[in-house]
């Protein structure tokens, strides 16, 4: 693949876009909170693949400055109206800013960037936060990249590998990554794996 991003992937959530943005989803509330409780007060977020909008409806909510993005334009649309703003339509590679946000949520996203460009795609995320600024992602965990019945491709990183993509220069302390069961728009048993990093 010459770019971070699967054109099947891509189709899919196009196809599936008001299927994928009604189903009533609750915010990830346990990791959001945690990621809200490590942000200054009104401090600059990036959602990246923001979905249906509920995590930027969340932290807007707390009073952050929240800028939701997806990849995809028909979510993007739905996302927009759900929360009456702009929603912007960015792939992961298109992401150039330096410093500009106190944190960069990618909830159930970077799991569909291609293993060979990941830490590229992470490296850009820290260049886009500011010093001690916090970076979230998750992914669905596994031992080699693959395609889900529904033809979207995964990364499906086992920790080790994830933590060598994500690398050791650049980031305060350890890349902080825990496991939990749970389950996705497939509705089977879903090995996931969430990930904090700081910026040093």
């Amino acid at each position: 693949m010459s770019e971070a991003k699967d054109s099947e992937t891509i189709k899919f959530y196009s196809n599936e876009a008001e299927a994928y943005t009604t189903r009533g989803v609750p915010a990830s509330k346990r990791h959001l909170h945690t990621f809200m409780t490590r942000l200054p007060a009104g401090g600059r977020v990036l959602e990246l693949g923001c979905g249906a909008g509920q995590d930027s409806e969340a932290m807007l909510a707390e009073g952050f400055d929240v800028t939701p993005s997806d990849g995809t334009e028909a979510i993007a649309a739905a996302a927009a109206k759900r929360l009456g703003r702009a929603v912007k339509v960015l792939l992961f590679e298109d992401i150039k800013e330096t410093e500009a946000y106190d944190g960069v949520w990618a909830n159930a996203c970077l799991l569909h960037v291609p293993r060979e460009h990941l830490p590229a795609i992470i490296a850009r995320v820290q260049r886009a936060l500011v010093p001690g600024g916090v970076f979230y992602a998750s992914f669905k965990a596994g031992e080699a990249e693959g395609r889900d019945r529904f033809g979207r491709y995964y990364n499906y990183p086992s920790p080790e590998w994830l933590a060598g993509a994500y690398g050791v220069r650049g980031w305060r302390g350890q890349i902080e990554i825990t496991s939990d069961r749970g389950s996705g728009y497939d509705g089977l048993p879903t090995d996931w794996l969430y990930v904090f990093a700081t910026k040093a």
